[in-house]
């Protein structure tokens, strides 16, 4: 680009700001138009389009000092006719007019007139898949998945246009920052919230459309459960997750129990024909103030006026005991399909839902923790592995970890479910950055993440506990951006520019955290009547104090505002041409970056009195979209922008070959500075149903790696005939299909489909 031309013309934006010329804004509208037609094509051709629209604009403006964004347009569209890209300019103007349709929409909506046509607001394109990628959990290609897609499309430019400054705006568009959930800004809701079953559970609750009362058997339990993850996604962009699911379903087991034991010796009692002569009424006073399902039998020795009768007492307990296993089994089962068919969002979607377990070691705990693996190891209806809710067993030294731990044979079951059906996860209590907050006995100080890593944990404006707190928002650097412009990717330098490097990171990061704040503000903005359930039924921390002229701030400074990233190892590659999978260098300069980034966090939290936290973002379709546009920007740089991805946050990249235990040993220290969430992969090739005992040495790698959450990916069998996804041994448990037999292509067309 001719600097004696391009640096002196202005652009006058359509609001009539003024900014000069950004040749990156005409490759990212090129590529858009091209990513609207083609699935695939060569980078080179969208770089040529560019160049030749910047010679169309010198020709044609050469004598002007000032040009409208329009007429930048206007030059995109005459470039694409002549050369012959019919269907990019089709595509390409037709966007136009839709995005002119809707800001001519917004106007008059501020005019107080209703807005006519729907359809100019909606927008279909290549790039929709990353949109439907934003929140895994949403089923895109149904009605009310559809009606939320319009929706999130102006939804996500009425903020950038009205809500926030424009800064903000333009750095997620250019692909320097990514705003996570850009649609739900308006509604000022949060992402993720731990919930506390219990308080939910001491009084009963209300939905905001019926009040439910307190439950008395494991089976109400675990279905209110579900009702209030249901409750909460409705008022959340993000997920929900339960920090201590076997504490809070362990009374439930008692009073089924209870329950059931006066049942059965009612009945036992009954049939020897002694019920009036053992004091039946007095007996059930003494069950009913029992505090576990395992008790000493002196405490009825009173009653227990012959050998008949004390036979009768062990006989009940013993079908007791029984048949609240039963009952706890089933509660798990129709909770995990519940949290897999309840919909949600206008029935667009089910809970994105995660539990938290494996710490209470009392037998009613016990029994939870064992009959909700039991459950997901039977898988649902047709044997398929289920997806939510995203269970993740916690795991402590001195509770499960050791073999001569009270409950190491859960956490041994736990392996051996996990290595069917992917699930549970596992997270580690003792880790450094985890035990610091520990309090033994207090398991509300036991550390608790959403499935999809996020972590709350420290709190500056309150306890450091996990129940009744999550994360306010996120926002996500384009790390390797970065490090294109100062590192040797381009070929422009022998040696990255490291201090010019840190000066933009730094940039950027305030960017990044006055987006945060200024969406912080939209949510404390709203009051408790937007949110019926999360603050209503004071699921949020502190919130039972709240009355209708409470400020939000009150309550949601006890969230997290987090700043992510995505691409470590592109970062390195881009600065010093390795990354931390393949050098001790590349690795220390890794830690180093990352650990700068928290430490401007810590920064922030101390400068505002809130929450700010370093994320290691769970990229989804984040990924894609930075490196297709920094790819149109830069081109194809070898280990940095030639694959359709940047790499998920600090993770060693997946094509790299190495071991287990060298993968963790990387991937451990990055986790005790990305203090708003984190989680490292392991992926096994074979099948490891049958060898538990692999299975487990891999999450002792974890644990000894200071991870703090781990999963252990592997492969899983699906039928190409009937999709189904689970364990299939020589027969399809769903279709019936045989392993070997003929498929025919065209029911291959029909139902195939991409599975977990």
């Amino acid at each position: 680009m001719e600097k004696d031309f391009f640096d002196e013309i202005t652009v006058v934006k359509r609001s009539g700001q003024r900014v000069g010329f950004n040749d990156t804004k005409v490759a990212i509208a090129i590529k858009k138009g091209f990513d609207s037609v083609y699935e695939e094509y060569d980078e080179k051709e969208v770089n040529k389009v560019k160049e030749k629209v910047l010679d169309y604009i010198k020709k044609e403006f050469k004598d002007r000092k000032t040009i409208g964004v329009e007429d930048v347009s206007d030059a995109i569209e005459v470039v694409l006719q002549k050369l012959k890209y019919n269907e990019v300019y089709e595509s390409f103007k037709g966007y136009r007019e839709r995005r002119t349709a809707s800001r001519d929409a917004f106007v008059v909506k501020q005019q107080h007139k209703f807005v006519k046509s729907i359809e100019a607001l909606g927008l279909k394109s290549a790039n929709e898949e990353n949109a439907k990628r934003e929140n895994a959990n949403v089923d895109g290609d149904g009605p009310m998945g559809t009606m939320l897609h319009f929706g999130s499309t102006v939804s996500r430019e009425f903020a950038k246009a009205y809500l926030m400054d424009s800064k903000y705006a333009k750095a997620h568009d250019e692909g320097y920052i990514h705003i996570h959930d850009l649609d739900f800004w308006a509604m000022g809701t949060t992402t993720c919230t731990q919930i506390d079953l219990n308080k939910l559970f001491r009084n009963g609750f209300s939905t905001g459309h019926g009040f439910l009362r307190t439950p008395n058997s494991i089976g109400s339990y675990a279905a209110l459960a579900a009702i209030a993850i249901q409750s909460n996604q409705n008022e959340q962009h993000g997920g929900q997750s339960i920090p201590a699911f076997d504490y809070y379903m362990a009374p439930g087991v008692l009073k089924t129990f209870k329950k059931e034991y006066k049942q059965e010796l009612s009945e036992l009692l009954d049939f020897e024909g002694i019920k009036e002569l053992v004091k039946f009424d007095k007996i059930v006073e003494e069950i009913d103030k029992l505090n576990s399902i395992e008790f000493d039998f002196d405490v009825l020795k009173d009653y227990m006026e012959s050998k008949k009768v004390e036979e009768i007492f062990h006989t009940a307990y013993e079908n007791a005991i029984k048949k609240t296993n039963r009952a706890t089994f089933q509660a798990m089962e129709a909770f995990i399909h519940n949290l897999n068919t309840m919909h949600s969002r206008a029935g667009a979607q089910v809970p994105f839902s995660s539990v938290n377990f494996g710490t209470d070691t009392s037998p009613e705990g016990r029994m939870v923790i064992k009959n909700y693996l039991l459950a997901t190891d039977e898988g649902l209806g047709h044997g398929e592995t289920p997806i939510f809710p995203i269970s993740i067993f916690k795991v402590k030294e001195g509770i499960n970890y050791n073999k001569e731990d009270p409950s190491y044979d859960l956490f041994r079951l736990a392996c051996k479910v996990s290595a069917k059906r992917l699930f549970p996860n596992f997270s580690f209590i003792d880790s450094s950055f985890n035990k610091q907050f520990y309090v033994p006995g207090d398991y509300t100080t036991e550390v608790g993440y959403m499935g999809c890593r996020t972590r709350v944990l420290a709190n500056v404006c309150g306890p450091s506990v996990t129940p009744g707190r999550g994360n306010l928002s996120f926002t996500s650097i384009n790390l390797p951006r970065i490090a294109i412009k100062h590192g040797i990717a381009l070929g422009e330098r022998e040696k990255a520019d490291m201090k010019a490097f840190y000066a933009e990171l730094d940039e950027v990061m305030d960017l990044v955290k006055g987006q945060l704040l200024q969406r912080f503000e939209c949510q404390c903005s709203k009051t408790r009547a937007n949110f019926k359930f999360l603050l209503g039924s004071h699921v949020w921390i502190n919130s039972e104090n709240m009355d209708n002229t409470t400020r939000l701030r009150t309550v949601l400074k006890h969230g997290t505002l987090s700043i992510g990233f995505i691409g470590l190892a592109e970062t390195l590659k881009a600065l010093i041409g390795e990354h931390h999978g393949e050098s001790d260098k590349a690795q220390k300069l890794g830690i180093e970056i990352i650990k700068h980034m928290r430490e401007k966090c810590d920064e922030y939290t101390k400068e505002y009195n809130l929450n700010f936290t370093c994320l290691a973002t769970p990229a989804e379709g984040l990924s894609g979209r930075f490196v297709a546009i920094d790819r149109s920007i830069y081109g194809k740089l070898k280990g940095v922008t030639d694959r359709d991805y940047y790499t998920n946050s600090f993770h060693v990249p997946v094509y790299y070959k190495t071991s287990v235990k060298h993968k963790m040993e990387i991937e451990g220290p990055y986790h005790k500075f990305t203090n708003a969430g984190h989680i490292s992969y392991v992926e096994l090739d074979g099948d490891t149903v049958n060898n538990v005992d692999a299975f487990e040495s891999v999450v002792r790698i974890m644990h000894d790696s200071d991870i703090g959450y781990g999963a252990i990916n592997h492969p899983v069998d699906r039928d190409p005939v009937c999709g189904y996804v689970g364990v299939i041994k020589d027969v399809c448990p769903r279709c019936g299909r045989h392993e070997g037999e003929g498929v025919e292509m065209e029911k291959i067309n029909s139902y195939d489909c991409c599975g977990r």
